[in-house]
């Protein structure tokens, strides 16, 4: 299987589709196989959706409810928003990346990758406002040591507990160690759960 990314451009606005078209054109390794209106979500069906790897949204526009279904399944959905407000809208239509508009070429390529790798993704400073519209509350300040920082970090990177040991000159026992308490500290159950737990509370971005 090839590396090419192929993407799905929505906007409304026909002059925004068209310059986020042709940036993430020029991106390596990335390829616009479809654009439209938002709408089109809701017309395609399965099919027509099928040769895409991810779809790049911009959301800055009020969302119809009847749209729901379509942006929390077929396919991952990066948004691009203006705002908090169209960030929380957009979070709560269920896409799985959520990065400021204003994000830079190197961000956002980062960006679909970590979302058609199955990944979650949020601008910093965007964040506070998906984590409110998740909880509904701020959440108790997690408190990590400067270790477990960059552990974290690496772990958002994709790295084995080896390659972090390698890169920090550490052994993989305390590696391991490290791991275990990040996971504790954010209640998650996996690696990947202590991702998303930790974009969410603003403790990584890209």
């Amino acid at each position: 299987m090839d590396d090419l990314l192929r993407l799905i451009v929505l906007a409304d606005d026909p002059l925004a589709r068209a310059g986020l078209a042709a940036l993430l054109a020029n991106l390596p390794g990335c390829l616009v196989v479809l654009q439209g209106s938002a709408t089109l979500l809701a017309d395609a069906t399965d099919g027509d959706l099928d040769p895409a790897d991810a779809i790049v949204w911009d959301a800055g526009w009020d969302a119809p409810r009847e749209r729901e279904d379509r942006l929390g399944h077929a396919l991952p959905v990066l948004a691009l928003a203006p705002d908090e407000d169209s960030a929380a809208a957009a979070w709560a239509l269920g896409c799985r990346g959520v990065v400021a508009r204003a994000i830079d070429e190197e961000q956002l390529l980062a960006a679909v990758r970590a979302v058609s790798a199955g990944l979650h993704v949020f601008s910093p400073a965007l964040a506070g406002a998906l984590r409110d519209e998740a909880a509904g509350v701020a959440p108790t300040a997690i408190d990590l040591t400067p270790r477990e920082s960059q552990v974290l970090g690496l772990l958002a990177e994709g790295l084995t507990n080896k390659a972090i040991a390698q890169r920090l000159s550490i052994s993989d026992h305390t590696v391991k160690f490290h791991v275990n308490a990040i996971l504790s500290k954010l209640n998650a159950q996996s690696r990947t759960d202590a991702v998303v737990r930790a974009t969410r509370q603003g403790l990584i971005s890209l």
